[in-house]
């Protein structure tokens, strides 16, 4: 997975951790190739039993189904027997999406409030500059972390962003969002390598970003929850609410898959929905 599919480091270490959990809940193991369906139905319906979420428990199954490919495929076992195990179907429940308004104020605040005594002088900078190009490109946090400063075309007006599968992708910014990454640059002193840093110079983690966004949340004082995938899911749910076409949006958000795009037209609608309620004189 992490030579060949170059999947993420947390993908890796999540399959790794649902192997590990399969072996340990086996009274006795006895051998991925002595293994039959039932087996695998039984440990389904004792994870369903702990109440687990299905999109936990359809990840757990996943691994298993991709490392009994591989055992198949290249290790010459004979069957699969988790093509006989049905799954649970996923649910589907529509995201959460930020409105406009609320998307500014969160932007507009790390520019308006005191930051700690230990934060470096640039720190408002970085973090205004952090949140403009989460709502301005879609970018999930991990490819927004592992940007670097010749990633980012000033001339065109576009961010260079490898995303999931180490696909890359090229990302239009807005004007805004441009002018504050320029402006945390000059203050920062950034010429070249990690785009934004932690305080120690080294590229920020994934956490420390995350621990960004919850701490202008808190300031914020808005009622819905935000992480740095709302402004992912607000991105792709104001750009079709502006009559934005899908493969378009598929294509910004980097999506392989259409349908997995398709989640937010089914926002639009409800929205849509809800304006034609609330307005309608016959709704």
């Amino acid at each position: 997975m992490e030579f060949e599919r170059h999947s993420s480091p947390r993908t890796v270490a999540n399959y790794e951790l649902a192997l590990r959990q399969f072996i340990e809940a086996q009274k006795a193991f006895p051998g991925w190739s002595q293994l039959t369906a039932d087996d695998f139905r039984k440990h389904l319906f004792v994870m369903m039993k702990r109440d687990l979420g299905r999109a936990t428990i359809r990840l757990h199954f996943a691994a298993l189904r991709s490392f009994f490919k591989y055992l198949t495929r290249r290790q010459g076992m004979k069957h699969n027997p988790l093509l006989d195990v049905q799954l649970p179907k996923q649910e589907k429940p529509l995201p959460v999406v930020l409105t406009l308004k609320q998307v500014v104020e969160m932007i507009e605040l790390p520019l308006k409030i005191t930051q700690e005594k230990q934060a470096p002088v640039w720190a408002g900078e970085r973090d205004a500059a952090i949140l403009e190009l989460f709502y301005s490109t879609g970018m999930r946090l991990a490819e927004l972390v592992s940007i670097n400063v010749q990633d980012i075309d000033v001339i065109s007006e576009t961010v260079r962003v490898i995303g999931k599968g180490r696909k890359e992708r090229i990302c239009p910014i807005g004007a805004p969002a441009l002018e504050a990454v320029q402006r945390y640059r000059v203050k920062a002193g950034v010429h070249e390598g990690p785009l934004f840093r932690s305080k120690r110079g080294t590229r920020i983690t994934t956490q420390a970003i995350a621990d960004v966004v919850q701490k202008y949340w808190k300031h914020s004082g808005l009622p819905v929850h935000v992480t740095p995938h709302k402004f992912r899911h607000s991105f792709a749910t104001h750009l079709l609410n502006a009559g934005a076409d899908l493969r378009s949006v598929q294509t910004l958000l980097g999506h392989a898959s259409l349908s997995t795009t398709q989640i937010y037209t089914h926002v639009s609608t409800q929205r849509m929905k809800e304006v034609y309620t609330d307005a309608h004189p016959r709704a």
